[in-house]
């Protein structure tokens, strides 16, 4: 039962990376906050404040039905204008930079909140404007209600303003890196700092008994908690095959256990696996270097030109690489009596670096500038003391041998050649 309760709050949980989770949410709580006003409307609030404090009440009905109208027909426009900029948003990062970033900005909780605002304010103020009765001698007009939406109005003229700020400030491609970066490096730094008991190996697990995926989709996340709440009831150790964002197609291996399972722990496991399109840096640090990358690769094709990006966009790969060099190759998962029990498969260093090297060698070796900064930063990680294995090094002196041949192939002039065999033989 915990384990369903688990998965269904983790499930929960991700929702806040939908765009209308927020605005939905704060919907409702505007049509809640509307009845309620109503209800004390109805035992007499206006009435007793009108007494006691007119100030604080709206006790003309024309004012009141005109001040409420305006106010739902600003918040359309306010609303309107908003969800075009946010698609204006979207639709230029993606073409300007990279499709995968959009999952990160559609997640951004504030302007998910300052949607939301608006919907709370505009229904608000629907159910009040219709709670507005006719004239009438023993009729109390809902003048405190109207107030309110006042404030509620003056609120969202400030959350409009802050939102223009926003959604300048986030379309800046600094700023996109900026974020991708320390999202995937506290990430990082999480799995480094989780890693310990050094002198503990996992068991082999050649001979563990395999269970397949019935199901298809990328592999997103793991339910941790859940995972190590079911192997400490059932006493058992499990390996998961699958690397974090590969698409898995219904018969491949999904996790190996030590002993064989029956069907209703198979399905509690299965139940900790996330499948999902969406790709959030939070649940995968190798999204970043895969980010950051297409956006460099992105700022030097013809169209756009701009191998200053693509030079800023390197040295967030070096730090993240520095980085990485310090974590083992795969992650162990440790119980409450600091034992392994869930081995947890990760790209390998080699295979990462291959494959941001591949790109960047591709699209950028005919050009010097960012030639020399791509052997800035292999000498930087190969040189640096917080490698993890000796088989690091290694890698890191093979990119630089195919880096220094796709860059001879491919540039002319012999000033380009001079530096570059200069950089290589100091290198």
């Amino acid at each position: 039962m915990k384990t369903y309760l688990s998965n269904t709050i983790k499930n929960i949980f991700k929702l806040e990376s939908k765009i209308a989770f927020y605005p939905s949410l704060l919907s409702v709580l505007g049509l809640v906050f509307a009845f309620t006003m109503y209800y004390f409307e109805s035992i007499g609030i206006s009435k007793y404040l009108l007494k006691n404090a007119p100030v604080l009440v709206v006790n003309d009905t024309e004012t009141a039905r005109n001040l409420l109208t305006t106010f739902i027909a600003g918040l359309i426009s306010i609303m309107v204008f908003s969800f075009s900029m946010v698609m204006i948003l979207l639709n230029q990062a993606s073409s300007n930079f990279s499709p995968r970033i959009l999952p990160g900005l559609i997640s951004n909780r504030r302007h998910q909140i300052i949607l939301g605002i608006y919907n709370f304010t505009l229904l608000y103020c629907i159910f009040t404007l219709v709670s507005i009765e006719p004239d009438g001698n023993k009729y109390q007009l809902p003048g405190f209600s109207v107030l309110l939406a006042i404030f509620a109005m003056t609120f969202c003229l400030g959350a409009f303003i802050y939102f223009i700020h926003s959604i300048s400030q986030e379309i800046q491609v600094n700023n996109i890196m900026d974020r991708i970066f320390y999202t995937a490096k506290a990430r990082l730094q999480k799995l480094i700092d989780s890693e310990k008991n050094d002198n503990l190996d996992f068991p082999e697990t050649s001979n563990w008994s395999t269970v397949t995926s019935n199901v298809s989709g990328y592999f997103q996340d793991l339910n941790l908690n859940a995972l190590k709440e079911i192997t400490n009831i059932n006493d058992i150790k499990l390996e998961i095959i699958p690397i974090k964002g590969k698409y898995l197609l219904p018969g491949q291996s999904l996790f190996k256990s030590n002993v064989k399972l029956e069907d209703k722990v198979i399905d509690e496991v299965c139940g900790t696996f996330r499948f999902s399109k969406s790709e959030l840096i939070e649940d995968n640090y190798l999204l970043a270097f895969k980010q950051i990358t297409e956006i460099a690769v992105k700022a030097m094709s013809p169209g756009i030109n701009d191998p200053g990006t693509a030079i800023n966009a390197i040295d967030y790969l070096t730090e993240l690489f520095s980085l990485r060099l310090k974590k083992k190759e795969i992650s162990l998962i440790y119980n409450h009596q600091e034992l392994p029990v869930l081995k947890i498969n990760t790209v390998d260093f080699k295979d990462l670096l291959f494959q941001v090297m591949a790109a960047l060698r591709t699209y950028c070796s005919h050009d010097i500038i960012i030639v020399q900064k791509l052997f800035f930063m292999l000498n930087f990680l190969k040189d640096s003391s917080d490698v993890k294995l000796e088989i690091y090094k290694e890698t890191i002196a093979l990119e630089l041998e195919n880096l220094f041949e796709d860059a001879a192939n491919s540039l002319k002039n012999k000033a380009d050649l001079a530096l570059l065999k200069k950089m290589h033989s100091n290198f």
